[in-house]
């Protein structure tokens, strides 16, 4: 039983090299015959008029260094998060979540260049997901740009982008089952969960292949950079597992602290400055504002939501934190996330208040009150705060920011009341499909492999039973 998981996580990636493999000469373009120098007839100014356009001509060399500087800040939050999660866990289990968070990086970076990217943004199925047609492989191995996504950036860039997305929003979901899952069913879990919930998730909100939108596009639901496809939806999955997992072994009295506040604070300042890749990054050009709105944006709703959850906890609990203060500002990133592109700065401070406070109470009293063990609060921050910023983007977007041809649309306090109910729909529709399909993957990775450690196991830690490592050399 120890190595079924490892044995059935490389089966699967056998398979889908062979199937790469098969395909891959398909997908290699056939190079034309050029005729020698000297036969060809000289060319007048009207036959060079009708010269075949180039459609490497589009590419903007501004526009391309800037995607790709997003996509490397993007991939950085990775590695912060795992110093964010893993300062927060106790000392025994630090190098799990480091463990953790970097195979994610490798895996879905995996999953992503064979499969995943062609099922999130490939060519529509019933506006629910991608066909396989992109599947290894790019059209012209994607050095050209595609006017459907990013009409100045080369193909791969955007897919490099959209990358870094796929990888993060799994690793957010440890933090809800810290220190209590095996290492060969989480990796298997997570890329069936990236497979069936993200991809899908991520096709109906992003995907216009042909011009052809997922239906909450569609529908005209407005996510600037992630809200619904990355944090609703791995907030509500970890709130999954942390219910079919159940508690960790004396929670809540007999958990200790978090082992490193700076290590914490280390990766909420990685988190904080990757962010701007994040959410800057999404406008896919340097040129223009919207760049710009997003970088603001960002800036000020986090530095709100933070100055919020310390004061709240000033108020209420005597005294303000450092643990209190990186995650009001972790919510804060959350929640203007899918607003980034479409408020003001004005709206993004108060999303900044709005969030600071909802999900305080949210981890202070909610999960307190039900008594479910969320680890490090991912759904308490990642899942309400995404709600919280998807249906805020319903009251402040303002196409004077993001204007309606560019996608954008007016809010509750701009005059459209709709826009509202569409961002509660959307909320609605991934929260619920993310919550059912990752119980269903719990149960049957469960069912074959054991999800959950031993009792004696967890007691020992994570590092020492699961990777035969430990993060601190002790001197008794």
């Amino acid at each position: 039983m120890k190595y079924k998981s490892t044995v059935g996580l490389a089966a699967l990636f056998v398979g889908l090299l062979a199937t790469v493999a098969s395909a891959a000469d398909s997908a290699i373009p056939a190079v034309p015959a050029v005729a020698a120098t000297s036969a060809l007839p000289a060319v007048s100014a009207t036959t060079s008029a009708a010269a075949p356009v180039d459609p490497m001509a589009a590419i903007n060399s501004g526009d391309t260094a800037w995607v790709l500087i997003g996509a490397a800040l993007v991939m950085l939050m990775t590695p912060g998060l795992a110093f964010f999660y893993g300062g927060l866990v106790r000392r025994k289990n630090v190098l799990s979540v480091l463990m953790q968070c970097m195979m994610l990086l490798c895996l879905i970076s995996v999953q992503w260049v064979l499969f995943g990217y062609s099922l999130a943004f490939g060519p529509d199925f019933h506006h629910f997901i991608g066909n396989l047609d992109w599947i290894g492989s790019l059209p012209g191995f994607g050095l050209a740009p595609n006017a459907d996504y990013a009409a100045t950036v080369p193909h791969l860039a955007f897919m490099i982008f959209q990358m870094m997305f796929a990888v993060i929003t799994p690793a957010l979901i440890l933090g809800a089952f810290a220190e209590r899952m095996r290492f060969g069913p989480f990796c298997i879990f997570s890329l069936l969960w990236a497979t069936v919930v993200y991809d899908p998730v991520c096709h109906w909100v992003w995907s216009n292949a042909g011009g052809v939108p997922g239906f909450l596009k569609g529908m005209g639901a407005l996510d600037f950079a992630g809200g619904t496809v990355v944090h609703i939806n791995a907030g509500v999955a970890a709130l999954a597992c942390a219910l079919y997992l159940g508690k960790r072994k004396g929670f809540p009295d007999k958990i200790s602290p978090p082992h490193s506040l700076p290590f914490a604070v280390l990766g909420a300042a990685l988190l904080w400055f990757g962010w701007f890749g994040f959410n800057a990054g999404s406008a896919l050009a340097a040129g223009g504002s919207l760049a710009t709105t997003a970088f603001v944006a960002t800036h000020v709703a986090t530095a709100m939501a933070g100055l919020m959850w310390a004061l709240m906890d000033w108020f209420f609990h005597k005294r303000p934190t450092i643990l209190g203060i990186i995650t009001g500002a972790v919510a804060g990133l959350v929640a203007i996330t899918p607003a980034a592109g479409f408020v003001t700065p004005l709206g993004a401070l108060a999303i900044g208040i709005m969030v600071g406070i909802i999900c305080w109470i949210s981890v202070t009293f909610v999960k307190v009150k039900f008594g479910y063990d969320d680890s490090l609060d991912a759904f308490g921050v990642h899942g309400v705060g995404g709600a919280v910023g998807a249906v805020a983007t319903g009251l402040f977007a303002c196409v004077a920011i993001n204007s309606v041809a560019n996608g954008g649309n007016n809010g509750l306090f701009y005059g459209n009341p709709g826009q509202l109910w569409i961002q509660i729909k959307a909320v609605g529709c991934s929260a619920g499909y993310s919550f059912v399909v990752s119980l269903i993957l719990l149960k049957l990775v469960d069912l074959v492999f054991k999800l959950r450690v031993t009792e004696t196991e967890e007691r020992i830690g994570l590092d020492l039973t699961e990777h035969r490592e430990v993060g601190y050399t002790m001197i008794d």
